[in-house]
């Protein structure tokens, strides 16, 4: 006894019985009467076999080439391990000319057992702000801390701009640190590019905001107000308003821009054989003007928003201090002293002057107006050091940590404590 193929036959064969009516048949088989009559005539003079479809057991002529789809797992094997579907697939057809969906390159991965490098989750529920309207209207700016050479290399941080009207990546660099020079190379290569913002959106690192309770410096008590930080200094100039997120959701459009490059980026500088750090901001704006001609988007209103740039970049993108001229019209600034030109008349001793450490390690002393009083050459041996560092180890000395544990003395502190510890009988002084 030959067996029914699926529901179909089984329905259509106690059709043929009697015992279902062809309305119910229609409502079980979700098919017209007409429908219906042409297949149970087929049952009646083929049997079950003319119920089956007619490609059953055939190739698929779209199919892909087992060839080519091992040739894929290997590519995903060896030197393309560790990207996304999505990814691969563009490298492929990029390098390879290999031309297959994400879909197919999805099928044919998780068939030989090649998961996934990046695990998706759930997203909850966040309602998402609407972005700025013209390019240059908001610049979103962060730092993501990683390790962008590999496992075995130490972390780096990166430190980037992207426009919140386009999602196009401005600028963006590598430090060894999140710190305000690396900041103000990217806003130098912005405003040379493309103008200054009218708005910069960044979370609340020191580098940026200046906590409430923090302590005043002698120069917030001498000048009656709160100084700003070098970024925040540099904005001003600019005209530029500050906005501080308040979580990393707020800004979610840079955070989600860190995942990609983690994901990308990190892949892409392998194949490259990057190792150093000088060779990570090399390859960067090759690999940026790739990831903007296939993640930017056009802004709603086509006319761009950019503020001018001024007249001298430098005197924005470099930072500034206050200090007195020494009795022998000298300035000292990190260890570098500057010697200032004669004066026509009197000398500048116990001036009041401005400091301005340039980012190609050139210092330059200015008078309040503005006027250069003398600028040193670049200094290739000058660096700059990042908002939050230790002090360098002294032999024989051991740090103070950071983090003490519960069980230190330190922590084991009350009241009254020491006068106990100390306290000696008069006894035993006798």
């Amino acid at each position: 006894m030959q067996r029914l193929p699926n529901q179909r036959g089984l329905v259509l064969a106690r059709l043929l019985k009697g015992k279902v009516t062809m309305a119910e048949a229609q409502l079980l088989l979700a098919l017209s009467a007409r429908s219906i009559r042409r297949l149970r005539a087929q049952l009646v003079d083929a049997g079950p076999d003319a119920l089956v479809h007619r490609n059953t057991g055939r190739r698929p002529a779209h199919a892909l080439d087992p060839a080519l789809a091992a040739r894929i797992v290997a590519f995903a094997k060896d030197g393309y391990a560790g990207l996304n579907d999505t990814h691969l697939g563009e490298l492929l057809a990029e390098r390879e000319g290999i031309l297959v969906s994400r879909a197919s390159v999805q099928r044919i991965l998780r068939a030989a057992g090649i998961a996934s490098p990046r695990r998706r989750r759930a997203p909850r529920f966040r309602s998402r702000r609407e972005r700025r309207a013209a390019e240059g209207m908001l610049v979103q700016l962060d730092g993501s801390r990683h390790q962008w050479l590999g496992t075995s290399a130490p972390q780096l941080t990166l430190l980037g701009a992207i426009d919140d009207a386009t999602g196009t990546v401005l600028a963006a660099v590598f430090r060894p640190e999140e710190d305000a020079a690396g900041y103000l190379i990217v806003l130098r290569e912005l405003l040379a590019r493309y103008g200054a913002p009218i708005a910069a959106y960044s979370d609340r690192h020191s580098v940026f905001w200046i906590k409430p309770r923090e302590a005043e410096t002698l120069e917030d008590e001498q000048g009656r107000r709160r100084q700003p930080t070098q970024l925040g200094r540099a904005f001003a100039e600019l005209g530029t308003e500050m906005i501080f997120a308040s979580s990393p959701q707020a800004k979610g459009r840079i955070e989600r821009l860190w995942g990609t490059l983690q994901d990308r980026l990190l892949g892409e500088m392998r194949l490259a054989k990057v190792h150093t750090i000088e060779e990570a901001n090399g390859f960067l704006p090759r690999y940026l003007e790739r990831h903007n001609a296939r993640f930017a988007i056009r802004p709603a209103d086509q006319t761009p928003a950019w503020r001018a740039r001024p007249a001298d970049i430098d005197a924005v993108c470099c930072l500034k201090y206050a200090r007195h001229v020494r009795a022998d019209n000298t300035v000292v600034h990190d260890g570098t002293v500057v010697q200032l030109p004669p004066r026509i008349r009197g000398s500048y001793a116990h001036l009041r002057v401005e400091v301005r450490h340039h980012l190609d390690g050139a210092i330059g002393v200015h008078l309040p107006g503005g006027a250069q009083l003398a600028r040193t050459a670049p200094g290739a041996s000058l660096r700059f050091r990042p908002q939050h560092y230790r002090r360098a180890p002294v032999g024989g000395v051991e740090p103070n940590p950071r983090n003490v544990d519960r069980s230190h003395p330190w922590r084991q502190w009350r009241p009254g404590a020491l006068r106990t510890k100390l306290h000696v009988p008069r006894s035993e002084l006798a």
